[in-house]
């Protein structure tokens, strides 16, 4: 099911993923090799990256800052 998000909403914690959180996914974790992060909006839902359509397991985070500088988190 894909939920709709009111335009509008803002990230307003980027966290790591609590160990409820990876336990209700199912998820192993391992905080100092494979950490898994958390974009918590304003409205409270919450959005983390999986490594699949399958969600297998956590996936990273990529993007570009303003300046055009190529980021990973995760």
């Amino acid at each position: 099911m894909k939920p709709e998000f009111p335009i509008g909403l803002v990230i307003t914690e980027v966290r790591k993923m609590t160990e409820s959180e990876l336990k209700n996914e199912g998820w192993e974790y391992e905080a100092t090799y494979n950490p898994a992060y958390a974009l918590v909006l304003s409205d409270g839902s919450v959005l983390y990256p999986s490594m699949d359509y399958e969600g297998n397991g956590p996936g990273a985070l990529f993007g570009v800052t303003k300046d055009k500088e190529g980021f990973a988190i995760g």
